[in-house]
């Protein structure tokens, strides 16, 4: 897997490298923000480990730059434990967020539960690759193709928001409990708070701007309105 590590400080750099490349990975490192989105345009990683306190731009704006193109998965570095980075990681796309010190065992077996549930979200069995195209309002989604479209406005979204839309549009009106949309989008690759689902519908409800097609059933959890 080609993993791109972006960290300034080069003694943690370096043990990421040296964790990953144990793994079998093909990692590339960079050390500014800049220098990550332009490395991952031309290099097209499987994964990018991305430190938030970088010299230039910061990691939640590296993300936001590689939103605009990519949904590769995204693990943030960083030394603060407030909940509020947190929930801003999540927010703009990121899939994992680990706290500063950590061991590189701990990355490691996090670097494989987010790839485990973005296989399991992106790459769609024999039958799920012949289902035709999903019509919704103003949007239009294509299994296959991964694509998603807003009238004629393409919206990139993370494998995990690709499934809840998926699953709200397949289902309007239906009313699902978080945890039933935290198994659906994430299954059992790891632990994840039910938090994480109402960040990540807050998340969708911005990318479709005034179509605004979610609906909260305070108590219980979210439908995609009946049009």
């Amino acid at each position: 897997m080609k993993v791109l590590v972006v960290e300034d400080d080069p003694r943690i750099s370096d043990v990421l490298e040296y964790a990953l490349k144990a793994e079998g990975h093909d990692v590339h490192k960079a050390q500014r923000g800049r220098e990550a989105i332009e490395l991952a345009t031309r290099l097209s990683p499987a994964l990018v480990v991305l430190d938030v306190g970088l010299p230039d731009i910061d990691g939640f704006e590296v993300c936001r730059g590689l939103r605009k193109f990519s949904d590769v998965p995204v693990i943030f570095l960083t030394s603060r434990s407030d909940e509020i980075d947190r929930v801003v990681g999540l927010e703009i796309g990121g899939d994992d967020y680990v706290v500063k010190p950590f061991s590189p065992r701990e990355l490691l077996a996090r670097i494989k539960a987010v790839r485990r549930r973005h296989e399991v979200a992106t790459v769609a069995s024999p039958a799920e690759q012949s289902a035709p195209e999903l019509r919704y309002g103003p949007i239009t989604i294509d299994p296959e193709k991964f694509r998603v479209l807003s009238g004629h406005r393409e919206i990139v979204l993370t494998a995990q928001e690709f499934k809840l839309l998926e699953l709200f549009v397949k289902h309007p009106g239906r009313v699902f409990t978080r945890e039933q949309l935290l198994n659906r989008a994430w299954g059992d690759g790891g632990i994840v708070a039910d938090r994480t689902i109402d960040v990540h519908v807050k998340t969708l409800r911005k990318k479709f701007g005034k179509f605004d097609f979610i609906e909260t059933v305070r108590g219980i959890g979210y439908r995609a309105r009946e049009l």
